[in-house]
């Protein structure tokens, strides 16, 4: 079994081996610079961790899977930099910010490409069934960004819409590594579910406890300003639970926060930050995030395989669910 030290080193060195600086400069550099900024590299991660519970040894008909799964990231974070406007990732300056917005809208389709290709020199036997699964959920993470952008244009949307949003944008992907990882691992049917379903249920704890950080966290750990998604009047699991339980006053407090230009971007956060205390929004997500975190578990208690293998995995999922950044 590899450790989860071993498995992010050996992406790593995929990552810088496989994208090398090509001309025209101008369309490589972004890639690899946007690449230097490292990540917690979730989604190969466990693709790994899923395919060394069934194999020893990983090699290139997995590791290039989950490189591209990578990759494939990367370019929905360039791209939602630009939709965004944001100036920080990953405590440095964005693609867009760094060279100019049609460079980095180039420099993400390429990583978009970059990413077919990878995914594509998985084991033959499974090349069909992974690339399938790794178009679909390609296409539900577009579906859910422009989900995302819907719902910036509405005052109020359902707890409901929002999870199903962050499902398409965040989860399924998540899902997706986790099952790719079982495929090529040769797992059952049954276990590839139930990977699937595990990936899922992490994916939706991990993206609303980022919800919680950007709010809540230690700016210096976190790599982007915190407060962003209050600023932005980002559709949260924090917002949009506060504007479903505010009433007379807070609400109407909530609805000039989201429509002022008047005050200043700190103060915005304070008052924010203040309206979702007095609801206890916080402990709300807190606990969404434990409800979807031990659905996860359950799933991955249901694979048919020793338990001692399972440990790297459990000291990685626990690990990404006990963050503070």
């Amino acid at each position: 079994m590899y450790t989860e030290i071993e498995i992010k080193s050996l992406i790593n060195k995929a990552l810088t081996s496989t994208i090398t600086r090509n001309s025209p400069v101008e369309l490589y550099d972004p890639i690899l610079y946007s690449i230097s900024l490292g990540g917690k590299r979730i989604r190969p991660t466990l693709c790994l961790l899923c395919y060394n519970l069934f194999k020893e040894t990983i090699d290139n008909n997995i590791l290039m899977p989950a490189i591209g799964i990578e990759i494939f990231h990367g370019f929905t974070l360039i791209h939602d930099d630009i939709m965004d406007n944001a100036e920080i990732r990953r405590g440095n300056t964005t693609v867009h910010k760094k060279w100019d917005r049609n460079t980095a809208i180039l420099s993400g389709d390429a990583m978009c490409i970059e990413s077919y290709r990878l995914v594509s020199q998985t084991n033959p036997n499974y090349l069909s069934q992974v690339l399938g699964i790794f178009s679909k959920t390609a296409a539900q993470v577009c579906e859910g960004q422009q989900f995302d952008i819907n719902f910036e244009k509405k005052l109020l949307i359902s707890e409901d819409d929002y999870l199903m949003m962050i499902n398409l944008k965040t989860a399924a992907m998540i899902a997706a590594s986790a099952k790719i990882g079982a495929i090529v691992g040769e797992a059952s049917i049954s276990d590839c579910e139930n990977f699937y379903q595990f990936g899922y249920n992490l994916g939706m704890a991990f993206q609303i406890q980022d919800d919680v950080l950007d709010t809540y966290g230690n700016p210096s750990l976190f790599g982007k300003l915190i407060g962003g998604d209050i600023v932005s009047n980002k559709k949260t699991f924090l917002l949009v639970s506060a504007l479903i339980r505010a009433q007379g006053q807070q609400m109407s407090n909530l609805e000039n926060l989201l429509k002022t230009n008047d005050i200043t971007n700190e103060e915005k956060i304070k008052r924010t930050k203040e309206i979702f205390d007095e609801l206890e929004i916080k402990q709300l997500a807190d606990a969404k995030v434990n409800h979807y975190f031990k659905t996860a578990m359950e799933y991955f208690d249901k694979i048919d395989i020793n338990p001692y293998r399972k440990e790297t995995v459990i000291r990685f999922v626990n690990d990404l669910i006990n963050r503070n950044y």
